[in-house]
């Protein structure tokens, strides 16, 4: 099984699919694990990209260590990757939490191995409410369902919010799919990693990125509603496109597969 050692001795299980000149690296959402880019992976691999994905830790297969669900280590995390395997010229993907691992990444390792970047569902650049940001989700709301539906009742928790997720056309068998990689996450990590995603503030960062940016977003998206999150990220990227898709929800990787990849491929590889 291939795995990543980190700094602080966790074993990060990664997949490595196909070879090719591209080489992408893939960051799925808090509670999934690198299965849930199989629907982008295998495509992008058959396409000729070396697609590499990994879980983060409490996360899939990669150890649950009990500490260390704050950003700055989960970039970390990220940079041993990279540097474990000496990728160079990546063009990093993340999904819902993911980018807020990769802006981490990006500000506090550098950009020298990275040619460019797509965010999926975005939760940046700060969803919790503040005097400066009127417009977020107030902090105590989080809290509540922190306390009175993860940490009770997860499973359920997922029933309740797998709908709003998905479309009316996605298979019971996708979402059974899904249910199960949630299932296989640390209830520490799911809600240590809630913690982090809800009370992060990407605003001084954002700006800071350079490199190309393509945002991808649902515009019926329940759980990162795109006005608080991919349009803000929009305005504050120094060179970022953003692709709306009508009236998709947050798991776009699964219900707009085949469009996700397309412009994936567009993106690292203009025509």
């Amino acid at each position: 099984m291939p795995t990543i050692r980190t700094a602080d001795g966790v074993e990060l299980f990664y997949r490595d699919w196909g070879q090719g000149p591209q080489t992408v690296v893939f960051l799925a959402s808090w509670s999934l694990s690198s299965e849930s880019w199989a629907y982008q992976m295998l495509p992008m691999a058959e396409a000729g990209c070396r697609c590499i994905a990994y879980d983060r830790r409490g996360h899939g297969r990669s150890d649950d260590p009990g500490r260390g669900y704050d950003y700055d280590t989960l970039a970390d995390e990220l940079a041993c990757l990279m540097e474990g395997l000496d990728l160079r010229e990546v063009t990093l993907v993340g999904y819902s939490m993911g980018p807020g691992e990769i802006v981490r990444y990006l500000t506090r390792h550098g950009s020298r191995r990275v040619a460019r970047v797509a965010m999926l569902g975005t939760v940046t650049p700060m969803l919790r409410q503040a005097e400066d940001n009127p417009s977020g989700i107030p902090e105590d709301v989080f809290e509540q369902v922190r306390r009175q539906q993860l940490m009770r009742d997860f499973p359920q928790w997922i029933e309740d919010n797998i709908r709003p997720f998905v479309t009316p056309e996605t298979s019971a068998g996708m979402i059974d799919w899904i249910r199960s990689i949630c299932r296989q996450t640390s209830l520490q990590a799911i809600v240590q990693c809630n913690r982090t995603i809800t009370s992060a503030d990407f605003r001084a960062e954002l700006p800071r990125i350079e490199l190309p940016v393509l945002l991808l977003h649902g515009e019926a998206d329940e759980s990162a509603p795109i006005a608080l999150t991919a349009e803000p990220s929009l305005a504050l990227l120094p060179n970022a496109e953003l692709v709306r898709y009508p009236g998709a929800p947050h798991g776009i990787f699964l219900t707009h597969a085949e469009q996700v990849t397309k412009d994936l491929l567009r993106f690292i590889r203009p025509a």
